[in-house]
């Protein structure tokens, strides 16, 4: 590890907060219904959206109907991609001649843009018509990135209302947080992207001549705005197979680090906004504080275990002092690559800029076990927060055990239908993953998809279940997933992972909604502080180990004491 290496990571962190703050204030604004800089500009373009919809913005759902709103909002925008995918090779703007994907590609592919997930069996540039890839896949970018910060926004006001009925309007939400927060930033850095070399053409390839005299055919399209939204809506999906380790996709290592800074900013800033929205903004310093120690962490693991190489790479006589380059890019190097692995993990983002299966085994295990921790450090647009909010429940239940106190959080009593539905929401993640992975790993036509034996191999099957129930989408590699078992039983997974999590989310909200907000006393447990900070940490990291450690054990730090025998598979 190098001072240059944690320079870099220590500005980008700073360049996060530094706009998170004031775009968290104006998101607050936003869903308090306030006026902004922008409403003279956009209000009457919302106001003509609730009307061709037949939507009053200004009626308010309970819990029940504001998850059946969003529900079936998702399934149409499911049906409407999985018909758009099936069928391309009849639709316009498909200069490529690309035919319809397969059934079980279609449905996994529809379901991981739907759900946030946007894992890709297949190479966007040799399968996706312009048409698909924009139309399709980047339009529900937006609206699964705004989903998650309307579900969020939903938790926020059950929390900050006293005695109500209601937790606002699915549609208000999701149009707020497409039409403020989503598109004038993905316009904003989607030109900046641009600048510095991406391309955004409706153009099919260009055929260049090599050094070597010959020609090479380079595949273009609209790549611009869909890597703008896929950063900023923490969905992954990329324009090309090698996703940001392409180099029209992430051409340089300013636009390395713009792309990392997209990724957490608006995560980032709704931390700040719940803090505004709930009147306390200690609360959000407090979950900012916990999401912040956690990542750099893990950085620091992911940092320290590629610069220290593998013996090996050593053996083979490769210099050690350059670390464990294998699997990733020279113009970014280790700081920025393992960065981007904890970032994008810690998120539920999923673009990777080198391939995790490349790293160490102890550095491979950080981003799978980032994922594994629920993804809330941040987390993704919505889903981290509304996920770090429910472990806090949890550990403000164990703070109450420990004292011998009725646990409160922000107010609000945590009883026991708060903590029947925040513990089902938990353990859906493990049981998605293990359940899985368990039948996957005896399985034959699970196993003919394998590219390696052993731990490693084992390694794969974890981290692709893992990416598909945390809705993260990265891929450890050497997996080959298209085919009908892995795109099926992911797909499951990845609607298992969202909506499975959501819908008791959803019933915690309501429960709490309605109950009278209380003041706090002299026995209430301050969840500002730094006890607090450590407790939820704690409780994160606790959840995690108990959880997924045995396969853990199976899978990386076996492969990791292999490694150091100087043993390989």
């Amino acid at each position: 590890m190098t001072l240059n290496g944690w320079l870099q990571i220590i500005l980008i962190l700073a360049a996060v907060v530094a706009f998170a703050i004031p775009l968290g204030a104006f998101m607050g604004r936003v869903f308090a219904g306030e006026r902004t800089v922008l409403t003279p500009i956009l209000g009457p373009v919302e106001r003509g959206f609730y009307r061709l919809a037949g939507i009053d913005p200004a009626r308010e759902q309970g819990w029940l109907a504001y998850t059946l709103a969003m529900l079936a909002f998702n399934a149409a925008g499911f049906v409407l991609l999985y018909a758009i995918l099936r069928a391309q090779a009849f639709l316009p703007l498909n200069p490529q001649g690309f035919s319809g994907l397969s059934p079980h590609l279609a449905f996994n592919t529809a379901v991981s843009f739907v759900t946030n997930t946007n894992w890709q069996s297949y190479g966007g540039e040799t399968t996706m018509s312009h048409l698909s890839q924009m139309a399709g896949l980047t339009v529900q970018n937006f609206l699964s990135a705004a989903t998650g910060i309307a579900l969020a926004v939903a938790l926020v006001r059950a929390f900050a209302r006293s005695g109500a009925q209601t937790v606002g309007n699915f549609f208000t939400d999701m149009t707020r947080a497409t039409l403020y927060v989503l598109l004038p930033l993905a316009i904003a850095t989607g030109l900046w992207q641009v600048s510095m070399g991406t391309p955004q053409t409706l153009e099919a390839s260009a055929t260049v001549q090599t050094l070597e005299g010959q020609p090479q055919t380079l595949a273009l399209g609209p790549v611009a705005s869909q890597l703008a939204i896929k950063q900023l809506g923490t969905n992954g999906g990329g324009f090309y197979n090698a996703n940001a380790a392409h180099p029209y996709e992430n051409p340089t290592p300013l636009s390395n680090a713009l792309t990392i800074w997209q990724m957490l900013v608006v995560s980032t800033a709704l931390v700040f906004a719940f803090g505004r929205l709930i009147g306390d903004r200690r609360q959000a310093v407090a979950i900012l504080s916990v999401m912040g120690l956690l990542l750099v962490s893990a950085t620091a693991i992911c940092y320290w275990a590629e610069s220290a190489g593998t013996p090996v790479l050593a053996a083979a006589g490769l210099d050690p002092t350059g670390g464990n380059m294998e699997g990733k890019e020279v113009r970014f190097g280790l700081s920025a690559s393992s960065m981007f692995a904890a970032v994008t993990t810690g998120l539920s983002d999923g673009a990777v800029n080198s391939m995790h299966g490349s790293f160490t085994p102890i550095g491979g295990m950080v981003p799978m076990v980032l994922i594994m921790l629920g993804e809330i450090l941040p987390g993704g647009v919505g889903s981290g927060l509304y996920g770090i909010l429910v472990i806090a429940i949890i550990s403000v239940f164990v703070a109450g055990l420990m004292v011998g106190r009725t646990p409160e959080y922000l107010g609000k009593k945590i009883e026991a239908k708060e903590m029947k539905m925040a513990v089902l929401a938990i353990l859906i993640l493990p049981a998605t993953i293990l359940g899985f992975s368990a039948v996957s790993a005896v399985l034959p036509a699970a196993l003919s998809g394998l590219g390696n034996a052993g731990p490693h191999g084992l390694s794969e099957i974890y981290y692709a279940y893992t990416s598909a129930a945390g809705n993260n989408g990265s891929a450890f590699g050497g997996l080959s997933a298209n085919s009908p078992w892995w795109n099926t039983t992911l797909g499951l997974a990845m609607l298992l992972g969202r909506f499975a999590y959501i819908v008791p989310m959803m019933a915690i909200a309501g429960s709490l909604v309605a109950k009278t907000k209380l003041a706090p006393s002299a026995g209430t447990f301050p969840t500002h502080g730094p006890l607090f900070v450590g407790l939820l940490a704690g409780i994160i990291l606790i959840l995690g180990g108990l959880q997924f450690f045995p396969a853990l054990a199976l899978g990386p730090i076996a492969e990791q004491v292999q490694m150091l025998a100087g043993k390989t598979f």
